[in-house]
């Protein structure tokens, strides 16, 4: 049967979610670990969206197969007993064989958070990013909407990224202010390696006054990532949720729905 389980996590002390050679701590690593004592059989997880050293997720979305006959919430506390406390188990539910993680998303939502002030600070590390020189986040929203649309995203993606093709459509870009927080959230139907961290930094250098509001669309029309901003760190990053058709019907846990079914 296919087991489909939200997951949690605080990315700081991990080096991103795919498992790497041996020795190297991931949360596919741990995740698989855990669900594989409560199956007593070796689990494989397949994932939504990985994730980067460093990189947060609210509702990272997991598949796997197994032939243990479990109650969903067996899943969600027996795994958590078996997982550290930066990663967590949100929900379990029992899926259609056609449903796939990765393949049946048909959006993905990350959010970009940023701390504005000229003091760091200690209970936000790791997951904020600090920016000391004053930002304009009305700027940064104005210039993230040439972004919204389908566009060759080439200028926005890792030097090093592995996707086939470049093109993706960016549904959503807005920028808020609250306080001294600033939010970069962002939708799309699939993101590229490094892509939002990218964004980020070019709106990053857009708010600050160092470059003009159409840098940002200048940027995307060069197509070639050399022109492009700096890559913003990762300690802001959130991958916030994925969305699949209403057929699957999966539990929104932040939106006050049960964690598990």
């Amino acid at each position: 049967m296919r087991i489909a389980v939200g997951v949690e996590y605080d990315g700081s002390r991990f080096r991103g979610w795919q498992t790497q050679q041996r020795g190297v701590r991931t949360v596919q690593l741990e995740v698989e670990r855990a669900l594989s004592f409560v199956a007593d059989h070796p689990v494989l997880v397949h994932c939504a969206g990985r994730t980067d050293a460093g990189v947060h997720a609210r509702e990272q979305v997991i598949h796997f197969e197994t032939h243990a006959e479990r109650l969903p919430k067996a899943w969600v506390m027996g795994g958590n007993v078996q997982l550290p406390d930066d990663v967590n188990l949100l929900w379990a539910q029992q899926m259609p064989d056609h449903f796939h993680a990765r393949f049946s998303a048909r959006f993905r939502s990350y959010r970009y958070r940023i701390l504005n002030r000229p003091m760091r600070s200690a209970l936000l590390h790791g997951r904020a990013t600090w920016i000391y020189r004053p930002l304009d986040a009305a700027r940064m929203h104005e210039a993230g909407q040439a972004l919204i649309g389908t566009h060759d995203f080439t200028s926005y993606r890792a030097v090093g990224c592995q996707a086939k093709q470049p093109v993706r459509t960016l549904t959503n870009l807005d920028v808020i202010r609250q306080g001294n927080t600033i939010e970069l959230s962002v939708r799309a139907n699939a993101f590229l390696h490094h892509m939002v961290r990218n964004i980020a930094g070019v709106l990053i250098a857009i708010g600050a006054g160092e470059a003009e509001v159409g840098w940002a669309r200048e940027v995307l029309e060069h197509r070639d990532r050399t022109l492009g901003g700096i890559t913003a760190p990762p300690d802001g990053l959130y991958f916030e949720r994925v969305e699949y058709e209403d057929e699957f019907q999966l539990p929104r846990p932040h939106n006050g729905q049960v964690f598990y079914t």
